[in-house]
């Protein structure tokens, strides 16, 4: 069975890489009282190392977190106690009656599990289903962007204790981002080396909108979460259940 973000790619990830969790969560605070949603349950959906859920949680939302890390999952409990999280697939996984759900930081274009246009059809289903009349569903995903057409990228980043190298590269005919990577970390005079390679989907702007449409939502796609500016190559989506 794969592993994904193991225990030393969790930790340089809740660490090294918080800022978009933590830029990104005000601005769905906002956008969440902008409908009137107030209080409620919120489904976080890859709720990672609970970065999002404790500022929701603060917020005074009720917040279940859903990861397929075990790793990541572990981190965020011990973050935020009193939240309830669950490992699980976002594909899959139970979505209980709720007020509002999100999916930070391109969840639902990672292709660890079955990603298919049948996938995300039954996960728009059964998220319109779970919403309350005025929810909304506020996520954001990867589009073309991130390299040039044949071109491999390849970058580090340091810590205290860890460094992390990417190779990336898209797929333009199979609309596919992969990234390969590669972590070292420090314990005691020994660094530790671990790889993954992650596939993500790459989202059509309109497509995707269509397709949220065609759910019942009401649909607003975006290149921000309030005043934070996604990075290059990603999309913001906030559908909403009419009432």
């Amino acid at each position: 069975m794969t592993v994904w973000y193991n225990e030393d790619l969790a930790y340089i990830h809740d660490v090294g890489f918080r800022d978009y969790a933590l830029k990104s969560a005000p601005g769905i605070v906002e956008i969440l009282k902008q409908h009137q949603i107030r209080a409620g349950l919120i489904v976080d959906l890859g709720c990672g190392s609970g970065l999002s859920a404790a500022i929701l949680h603060q917020a005074g939302y009720q917040v279940l977190g859903i990861d397929i890390s075990e790793a990541m999952i572990a981190i965020a409990q011990t973050r935020v106690p009193t939240v309830e999280f669950r490992v699980a697939s976002l594909f899959t996984a139970e979505i209980p009656p709720c007020a509002a759900i999100i999916s930070i930081g391109e969840c639902l274009s990672y292709a660890f599990d079955t990603n298919s246009d049948a996938a995300l059809d039954s996960l728009f289903q059964r998220i319109y289903h779970a919403l309350s009349p005025g929810g909304v569903f506020i996520f954001d995903v990867v589009v073309p962007g991130h390299t040039a057409p044949g071109e491999i990228v390849r970058n580090f980043t340091e810590g205290q204790d860890w460094i992390v190298l990417v190779e990336k590269q898209e797929d333009s005919t199979q609309q596919m981002l992969t990234r390969r990577i590669i972590t070292l970390r420090q314990f005691e005079d020994l660094y530790r080396r671990t790889e993954e390679v992650h596939c993500l989907r790459l989202f059509n702007r309109s497509t995707l909108a269509d397709a949220l449409r065609q759910k019942g939502f009401q649909v607003n796609i975006s290149d921000c979460y309030g005043e934070f500016s996604l990075p290059p190559a990603r999309i913001a989506a906030i559908a909403y259940k009419p009432i």
